[in-house]
């Protein structure tokens, strides 16, 4: 019985670069295509059935697809892309305001404590207190 046993040692050093770059290669190609696929359904210039096109050419013909998808639609894609960056930005800075904004504003309670303390401190006078604790509490 002869049996081949294959050990590393029988596997050029060029061999292993080929397969790695066909390696990379094959990643950049599923990568490339799933960006594709996610700016195709991002998009909302196209309308269902277009999407259905070209997502049905991207599945049937995937290599041909995602070049002529980059022929056809690829200026677009970072212009969609700054898009979408740009309104995740402004809804992160809104967030960001509005949350600052409401725990800038302290609570009725401690309004009344400050008020409290300037007029135990001489600074505002009885009448002064009495309206500005009616602002408060309206």
């Amino acid at each position: 019985m002869n049996l081949a046993v294959n050990l590393a040692a029988d596997y050029p050093l060029l061999n292993i670069f080929w397969t790695t770059c066909w390696i990379f290669l094959w990643i950049l190609w599923l990568v490339l295509l799933f960006r594709i696929i996610v700016d195709l359904f991002r998009d909302d210039d196209l309308s269902g059935w277009a999407k259905a096109g070209w997502a049905v050419f991207l599945v049937l013909l995937p290599f041909l697809g995602v070049f002529v998808y980059l022929i056809a639609r690829g200026r677009g894609m970072g212009e969609r892309e700054l898009r979408t960056a740009q309104k995740s930005d402004e809804r992160f800075r809104a967030y960001v305001r509005e949350t600052a904004a409401s725990s800038g504003q302290s609570s009725t309670a401690d309004q009344l404590a400050k008020l409290s303390e300037l007029r135990t401190a001489g600074q505002i006078t009885d009448e002064e207190f009495a309206k500005a604790k009616a602002r408060i509490l309206t």
